[in-house]
């Protein structure tokens, strides 16, 4: 069990990592769409790719730290029984919602995505607007680069689950 503590340390230092560097996305995002308004009401000047740039960093800030965010227990759940529940039973909603739930239904969104996302490299596809952002491609990318990260993250959780579980037998031996 220690291997796969091991492994799980892995996965949630590289979420950890990814998601403090996105988060820095939310910040740039205030920025620029500060500077597309002042630019647009005080001097009448529009630039598209900078509009287009506020969508691109939501996306990348909320689809590449969505594994941070589980991680850190930040996601909405149904807390109806589930707060003040026991640490075990805590442990096994964690462990079967990410083994039966977070876990397929993620490997399905990287499944349904990939042709899309193969599809928009191959044609280097890019904004529909002559001035916007010509990556479109780098935007798709991040749907199935989400659903990996959240089966990584989900597989961390549930070896996390798991040792819990059997936690004090692995502690004696």
């Amino acid at each position: 069990m220690a291997t796969l503590i091991a492994v799980a340390d892995r996965i949630d230092r590289l979420n950890s990592w990814i998601g403090r560097g996105v988060a820095w996305l939310a910040l740039a995002m205030v920025l620029v769409q500060f500077l597309v308004v002042l630019l647009r009401y005080i001097f009448g000047l529009g630039f598209i790719w900078m509009q287009e740039s506020v969508i691109y960093m939501h996306a990348f800030m909320f689809m590449l730290g969505a594994g941070f965010t589980l991680l850190n227990d930040g996601h909405v759940r149904v807390d109806a029984f589930y707060r003040g529940a026991s640490m075990r039973f805590k442990a096994w909603v964690n462990l079967l919602g990410a083994l039966f739930l977070l876990i397929p239904v993620c490997a399905l969104i990287v499944w349904a995505s990939w042709s899309y996302v193969i599809d928009s490299w191959i044609a280097w596809e890019g904004s529909k607007e002559t001035s916007g952002i010509q990556a479109v491609f780098l935007l798709k990318t991040a749907i199935p680069v989400f659903g990996g990260l959240m089966i990584l993250q989900g597989a961390s959780l549930a070896i996390r689950a798991a040792h819990s579980l059997v936690g004090d037998a692995d502690e004696d031996g």
